[in-house]
């Protein structure tokens, strides 16, 4: 790959690989080798019974997959090479839901998702939080030149491969990164991912537990075409996300979340992105706990909507740790 002292160009770029995919209307040929027997396999069975499926970014052996099985163990997972074709799995009928990384206690949020959860027309109905830990593996011993994975990942282990001179290469996901390196068998290319992996795609754990931080977590969200009643709820402790667009008035923020001090509801979590290149529209994505339903929160969400342009309701579901 150029740019990185001699390295050698041996795979197209991911954005032209996936689009050549998408034209053929099979993303599973944008996996590497190793990992693509593996994952039409689980695709086949996927399409047997949609309805038990659960779509996943990534290769067989990733992040998603382990979340998929921990959430429902009876589920049939199904691998997709980006975020946007686990959603449109949905979309299409595919698989009855996706699971989604939206956060990372050590490198917060995983890119791009805030955009594409509110423009997938998919609605949050659930969550999961998964401890991360990663190895690293290759063909050989080393010493390696580079490591490939996901941003996130080498984000989550810049330190211990800094200090051992190792460049990061981002691949489109963990485990794909493992079987890339399989295929690739260049004694200088090792990857960061999961355990599984290794065992997965025939290589070697040179070193284990390779994360910056032991208490390394992301979590995840479960997406599907219907939204959760907010009244199946009753009796158990609920999040609500959405998101919101504020009039472009001087302390229009201020006002609107005024409402959620005032009701006493908690927000736990509270982010902003730019919407459009104008730099003057900013759409905010939050978490509160408690459901649409509970008059404290039905009052806040009501003086949110009065002070905003846009205000949407991405979903209510089940709380799985309990915040603050």
């Amino acid at each position: 790959m150029s740019g990185t002292g001699g390295w050698p160009q041996t795979q197209e770029p991911l954005g032209l690989s996936l689009s050549k995919a998408r034209a053929q209307g099979d993303t599973m040929h944008s996996f590497p080798a190793p990992a693509l027997a593996l994952a039409e396999d689980m695709t086949k069975a996927a399409a047997a019974d949609p309805a038990r499926a659960i779509a996943f970014q990534g290769a067989p052996g990733c992040n998603g997959h382990r979340a998929a099985l921990e959430y429902d163990p009876a589920c049939l997972a199904l691998p997709c090479f980006s975020f946007e074709d686990a959603l449109d799995a949905v979309k299409d009928g595919q698989a009855g839901r996706a699971i989604i990384p939206i956060e990372n206690s050590q490198h917060g949020r995983v890119a791009d998702i805030h955009f594409l959860l509110p423009e997938s027309g998919l609605f949050i109905t659930g969550e999961h939080f998964v401890p991360i830990t990663y190895a690293l593996m290759a063909s050989g011993d080393g010493p390696f030149s580079a490591a490939y994975s996901h941003p996130q990942a080498l984000g989550q282990t810049r330190r211990y491969l800094r200090g051992r001179g190792i460049v990061p290469m981002a691949y489109a996901d963990t485990a794909g990164a493992a079987a890339y390196v399989a295929e690739m068998g260049d004694p200088r290319a090792c990857a960061v991912a999961p355990h599984i992996a290794a065992e997965l795609y025939g290589l070697k754990i040179v070193a284990e537990g390779i994360e910056d931080s032991a208490d390394n977590t992301t979590r995840f969200v479960v997406l599907a075409r219907e939204p959760l009643d907010p009244a199946r709820l009753a009796g158990r402790t609920a999040m609500t996300t959405f998101v919101f667009e504020v009039k472009n008035i001087p302390a229009a923020l201020y006002k609107a979340l005024g409402g959620f001090a005032t009701n006493g509801v908690n927000m736990t979590k509270l982010e902003s992105y730019q919407k459009g290149a104008s730099f003057a529209a900013t759409t905010f994505y939050a978490d509160i706990v408690g459901a649409p339903g509970d008059p404290a929160v039905d009052r806040a969400l009501e003086e949110l909507a009065f002070h905003c342009k846009e205000l949407r309701i991405l979903g209510t579901y089940p709380l799985e740790l309990a915040r603050g």
